[in-house]
């Protein structure tokens, strides 16, 4: 017991650590497992060391939850959509990477059958790592993401015939006392045609229980009103599950992704998401910080060539079949990229399958501590691949892959020129359309200018920063500039430029926040309108009015805080770069605000504005035709 809480504090304590300081440096929590397990592993500290294989068993379960996670996310309709990815593109990466191995180390003198065996163990990619690392950054959802989840999907699906092949390619002695994968399953002495049987009988036993038995169970539980039961219940259901999978000789993941799916569309399906993901993400950090104390440096620093040459030589193949077969499918060029790059390494259940064919007599003990390296340390490498084609791949590729669109030309001059034509630019602009003032609207977003004009609106693509593109919009004679530019930063440059160019000219500027307001006034913009002030001040009157204040009552107060507000952000604009003065100033403008607003509201003007709120006496008048007395305010 004093050894597990023991361990338990370092693993704990080195992913406290080492995760925070990753994320920081933006390298991600995966990389941050994986350097916290190399730390406190045999190679560096020492604090843990034999049992790490252990842990690494039993935090295996994490990726069990994982994909019952994921599979709750994912509908039937969805994984229907992804058949043809799953069977086409996992069905090739599988089987060309297993023949190309096999054919590179035929070429080096090895037997075919530890040429093949080799193959299928590395044509296996990280399910924990790949998909962690897309859910961390957003990319599940992205065309790699999605192709990447199915190939991922058919790979733990070949796990079972490649269990069922390895014995057959054994050349050497079995190792005894093994305890390879799927042992300990119940079915695997049966004969085929029973053992199908049963196969089959477990996966109609998850769907009907997850469709008929699961949502009243959960229903009952509910009603209890504890939350622990309701947990309790979750975890249930994800381990028993895997048992079923494991007695069956089947995969528990796949168990569980298909129970997932199941109840991706019951009404206990977030409920069973927020609960299982905490131990899936613990378990699967463990799991990341074994793989990095398993790494050894001892063989790695002995064999240093022959292991570098294994992890280049592995990812370099995988990436080159992925990107190959990414191109036939006809991914988009930054998509390939990334679809080819997150599946490039060796997977966990690679290290299940060597362990599996050295006990076959598939691979001798040499080999397989080679291939146990290149394995882990091409896991290691993934998050660094993924940030490499998010810092430097991705925006190129992105860039390249966008025309070059060349500058429209107004074809007319309007009084009101307005700069960013997206959700706010486009409400201005039709509030000032419905007003039957004329406008000439510039973006230099190409793709939502293509859209506006399908929609009719006379929108131009330009980049508003050019003086040449403002003049032949007509700046020179136009009343008023409106900048709705999103980007706080280009919005200030080009308030800064035109005010500048154009002193002549009324600049209205949409402001993120605070800190945006005082520098649109400080670089000379009068008219400054913070994009979220109007909408907060409507829903504060409405509050008001929710808690029983009369309708005219709460709007005129909010209009005057409002005001209010505006004053002081513009006053507190010439100090703002002085902390210790904006912070004092900004504390007094507080309490003059609240000060101005509640004499405001009880001075005797007030009370008998009150008498005339229409909304209210009308209200009121209901009530009373209603046989009911007024609401009291």
């Amino acid at each position: 017991m004093q050894d597990f809480l023991l361990s338990a504090t370092v693993y704990l304590a080195a992913a406290v650590i080492a995760v925070p300081i990753a994320k920081r440096l933006g390298l991600g929590s995966v990389l941050g497992y994986l350097i916290a397990g190399v730390v406190i592993g045999p190679s560096v500290l020492g604090v843990v060391g034999a049992e790490g294989q252990d842990v690494m068993h039993a935090a295996e379960f994490g990726v069990v939850m994982m994909l019952f996670v994921i599979g709750l996310e994912l509908e039937p309709a969805l994984l229907w959509r992804l058949r043809g990815a799953l069977l086409g593109l996992g069905g090739a990466q599988v089987v060309i990477t297993m023949l190309a191995v096999a054919g590179i180390l035929a070429a080096f003198g090895f037997a075919w059958q530890e040429g093949l065996a080799t193959g299928a163990i590395l044509a296996l990619s990280s399910t924990a790592i790949v998909l962690q690392s897309l859910q961390e950054k957003g990319w599940m959802r992205s065309d790699a993401g999605e192709k990447s989840f199915a190939v991922l999907l058919f790979q733990d699906l070949a796990v079972i015939p490649i269990l069922a092949l390895l014995p057959l390619l054994a050349t050497q002695a079995v190792v005894a006392g093994g305890d390879g994968h799927g042992a300990g399953a119940w079915a695997e002495h049966l004969p085929g045609w029973q053992r199908a049987l049963v196969t089959f009988g477990a996966v109609a036993a998850i769907v009907g229980v997850g469709r008929l038995v699961v949502p009243p169970a959960f229903r009952s539980i509910a009603k209890a009103r504890l939350r622990e039961t309701f947990t309790a219940a979750a975890l249930l259901l994800v381990i028993g599950i895997a048992v079923l999978m494991q007695l069956v000789g089947l995969s528990p993941a796949l168990g569980t992704f298909l129970g997932g799916v199941v109840l991706a569309t019951s009404e206990f399906r977030h409920e069973l998401e927020s609960d299982v993901e905490p131990f899936k993400g613990l378990l699967l950090g463990v799991f990341f910080i074994a793989v990095g104390a398993s790494i050894d440096f001892g063989l790695i620093g002995e064999r240093l060539l022959l292991v570098s040459g294994a992890v280049v030589g592995l990812v370099a193949l995988k990436f080159a079949v992925l990107w190959g077969i990414g191109r036939v499918a006809g991914m988009a060029r930054d998509q390939h990229l990334l679809f080819a790059l997150a599946l490039a390494q060796g997977g966990e259940f690679g290290f299940v399958l060597v362990s599996f064919a050295t006990q076959n007599g598939v691979l001798g003990e040499a080999v397989s501590g080679v291939l146990v390296a290149a394995i882990a340390l091409s896991m290691a490498a993934t998050p660094l691949l993924l940030l490499f084609w998010e810092r430097v791949i991705a925006p190129r590729a992105q860039a390249a892959s966008r025309p070059v669109r060349a500058m429209d030309r107004p074809e007319s001059e309007h009084p009101v020129l307005i700069v960013g034509f997206g959700d706010f630019g486009s409400s201005v602009g039709r509030l000032l359309t419905a007003a039957g003032v004329e406008c000439t609207v510039l973006d230099l977003d190409a793709d939502r200018v293509d859209v506006l004009r399908r929609l009719g609106l006379r929108v131009y693509f330009g980049d508003a920063s050019r003086e040449d593109l403002l003049r032949s919009a007509g700046i020179e004679r136009a009343r008023l500039v409106i900048l709705c530019v999103g980007d706080a930063a280009a919005n200030l440059e080009l308030a800064r430029r035109i005010s500048h160019a154009f002193p002549h000219v009324r600049v209205l500027a949409r402001a993120a926040g605070r800190l945006s307001a005082y520098e649109l006034y400080e670089a000379g913009v009068a008219h400054v309108y913070r994009e979220s002030v109007d909408a907060a001040v409507r829903l504060g009157a409405d509050a008001l009015q929710a808690l029983g204040w009369r309708a005219h009552a709460s709007w005129r107060l909010a209009q005057a805080f409002r005001k209010r507000d505006e004053a002081n952000t513009q006053r507190l604009a010439s100090i703002f770069r002085d902390q210790e003065a904006h912070l004092s100033e900004a504390r007094a403008a507080i309490r003059d605000l609240e000060r101005t607003l509640r004499d405001d509201r009880l001075s005797p003007a007030v009370q008998d504005e009150a008498a005339w709120d229409a909304e209210s006496l009308r209200r009121e008048f209901k009530g009373m035709t209603d046989g009911k007395p007024p609401v009291p305010q």
